[in-house]
């Protein structure tokens, strides 16, 4: 998180009594971004009010149920946890920014072949997280990947198959 750091300038608006608002300059998905938000915006909410980025879900908004994992600088976040502010030169990638192009990753791919969803609310931060779980090398055993991704939640229980897509994947590396 760009060192962790504050770098946002405060808008003009503060100054008036209006609640304080920044501009941050990101990456997301490759893009660079420059957008000016309110500073309690959450990067889920950046995500999707702003930028309509919407793959990311709002389950609990509160980090515990991981539906709206994305990768930030290649780590894993709960977006509705992260202040926007704070990733000011961050690179952001979204479930939407694994494909390349038509083609899906890997692990999209994996999702489909071993049907590893039903209602498909919490699949997009299962991917994500699982994408971070594979490049972070935590997929030496079902039960390591188990550990790994228990910060998302299933509400369907497919756990099993979405294990069996993330080792899929993992052995395609």
């Amino acid at each position: 998180m760009a060192g962790g750091t504050f770098l946002a300038v405060p808008d003009e608006a503060t100054a008036e009594g209006a609640s304080p608002s920044s501009r941050v300059s990101l990456t997301v998905n490759g893009t660079r971004r420059t957008v000016t938000v309110d500073n309690r915006t959450s990067l889920l909410d950046l995500l999707r009010e702003h930028l309509g980025l919407t793959g990311s879900k709002k389950g609990c908004n509160a980090g515990a149920c991981g539906a709206c994992t994305v990768l930030v600088d290649g780590h894993r976040v709960n977006s509705c946890l992260t202040l926007a502010v704070r990733l000011e030169g961050a690179e952001v990638t979204t479930v939407e920014g694994l494909a390349d192009g038509d083609r899906l990753h890997p692990l999209q791919q994996a999702f489909i072949d071993e049907d590893a969803f039903q209602c498909g609310y919490c699949t997009p931060g299962q991917i994500v997280s699982g994408v971070g779980c594979i490049q972070e090398g935590h997929t030496g055993s079902p039960e390591e990947i188990r550990e790994w991704m228990s910060g998302n939640i299933c509400r369907c229980g497919c756990y099993v198959k979405i294990v069996r897509a993330v080792e899929q994947t993992a052995g395609r590396k």
